[in-house]
């Protein structure tokens, strides 16, 4: 369902792409990426850590609604504060840069949404795992927007509008959540909060955020600034294939957070292992195999969602692929195991020695190797991240990584590599070169690591087979 919910994200924005970009220009289209991404940046000042914490801390918790609703009213009386002081900066903001005021309405009209992430409570439902409430929920609203832009944004100056149905995908769902949540708690004030116990968390995860932000758009600023921005486009090209691949890769690493939590509340030690080694495994086994692929036939995706005058990007792409592997380990070690256990200024600490490698490399590659440069910047620093998170953790834990079955994965990678890479020599079509080699190359890595019986598939399959057998 998380998987569902985070590409829905990703591909409600590239099917609008085609039309609004048409219909806005590169001008108006430009005002309201610019108020969104703007926008963007205050929401993390407002929110704090709070997504992240809200869901380790009310999982604990979600046995005992008492207990909930004073945590969940602690931590909403901080974002309230958090967010008016957003606000009062915003508005100055607004008032006093000239570009800004020029819009001030899309720009009031885009900060509606920390208004909404506060009401919304996401990390609440997320604690309680009601997945499939908050993917249906949000489906139907991304849907409705998406009828409305067709029907609504019909000139350039209808921007304002599009503001506004996209506000309305993203957050509109909040009004439901904000309704529903009596379910689970009260809101009649309990008294007796304690918020100091809170703060310190908040404020780790702030700066986590913060330094991962600041790092992960480290290497487009540094490569508009150092380069040209035909490199930026190149560039960004290969990002968009990475972030829809990540976006599949880290959806468990969500999931799992507020069940680690829940474990590790009750002294489930052994249950938490057992949860995390599962999670480390499935990594191994959805990335790898998408490393190889995406690497190999780089080229054609690039032609299929860039067009041919991207071709430039297709080093950068195959540079920056094997970061799926090292963000979704961090991903799990970093959110599943290190928050849960209370360690977020480990996590700090890796995010920052990831922005200052991310920052050093850009500075010296750069200049010569213009995108590929940033690729390799951010491959070595997600890689650095990785590494200092590995030596952070238990001694237990990087035992598990001695338990996974690599070798297996590798073998059905190359089984399957082996029974499509001839596609590539084809002249096909790329997006019929990108649909045969898939079908082929995915289902052939699945059968080789059945018949190999790789213990994480094996469990998957008998569980199934366990389920349509009661059935």
């Amino acid at each position: 369902m998380n998987i569902i919910l985070t590409l829905s994200s990703i591909i409600f924005p590239l099917i609008t792409f085609p039309y609004v970009s048409r219909v806005l220009q590169p001008e108006a289209w430009g005002k309201v990426n610019l108020a969104t991404s703007f926008i963007t940046y205050f929401s993390y000042f407002a929110q704090l850590g709070l997504p992240t914490y809200g869901v380790k801390i009310c999982a604990k918790y979600r046995d005992d609604r008492l207990k909930l609703s004073r945590t969940v009213q602690e931590l909403s009386i901080i974002c309230t504060i958090s967010t008016i002081i957003t606000y009062v900066i915003l508005g100055i903001t607004i008032i006093t840069i000239p570009k800004i005021a020029s819009e001030k309405p899309l720009y009031i009209l885009v900060s509606s949404t920390l208004f909404f992430n506060l009401i919304g409570m996401e990390w609440l439902y997320k604690a309680l795992e009601k997945y499939t409430y908050i993917t249906i929920r949000s489906l139907i609203f991304k849907f409705i927007a998406l009828i409305g832009m067709f029907l609504l944004v019909k000139s350039q100056s209808d921007y304002i509008i599009y503001g506004g149905i996209s506000v309305f995908a993203a957050s509109a769902s909040n009004i439901c959540n904000f309704i529903e949540a009596r379910k689970y708690i009260t809101f009649k004030p309990l008294g007796h909060y304690h918020f100091r116990k809170h703060l310190k968390p908040l404020f780790i995860l702030f700066a986590m955020t913060c330094a991962s932000t600041i790092y992960t758009n480290l290497d487009t600023v540094m490569l508009g600034f150092m380069a040209t921005n035909t490199d930026v486009g190149y560039y960004n090209a290969a990002v968009k294939i990475k972030a829809l691949l990540v976006a599949v890769v880290t959806s468990l690493g969500t999931v799992l957070l507020p069940r680690a939590s829940y474990y590790i509340e009750n002294g489930f030690t052994s249950e938490f292992k057992k949860i995390s080694s599962k999670a480390l495994n499935f990594i191994f086994i959805i990335s790898l195999p998408m490393i190889v692929y995406f690497i190999v036939f780089a080229k054609e995706c690039i032609f299929f969602l860039s067009g041919t005058k991207f071709v430039p990007s297709t080093i950068p792409m195959q540079i920056i692929m094997p970061t799926l592997l090292f963000i979704g380990l961090t991903n799990i070690l970093g959110i599943q195991i290190l928050i849960p256990l209370g360690k977020e200024r480990y996590v700090l600490y890796s995010t920052i020695v990831g922005a200052l490698v991310d920052l050093i490399l850009n500075a010296i590659l750069i200049p010569q190797f213009q995108s590929a440069g940033a690729a390799i910047g951010t491959l070595v620093a997600e890689f650095a991240v990785f590494i200092v998170q590995f030596i952070l953790i238990d001694s237990d834990i990087r035992e598990m990584f001695k338990t996974f079955q690599v070798y297996k994965i590798v073998i059905a990678v190359i089984a399957g590599l082996l029974c499509s890479c001839w596609v590539k020599n084809t002249s096909l079509h790329v997006f019929f070169t990108l649909a045969i080699s898939a079908i082929i190359f995915f289902p052939v890595y699945g059968i080789v690591l059945l018949l190999l019986k790789e213990q994480f598939i094996t469990e998957v399959k008998n569980n199934l087979l366990s389920k349509f057998k009661t059935h």
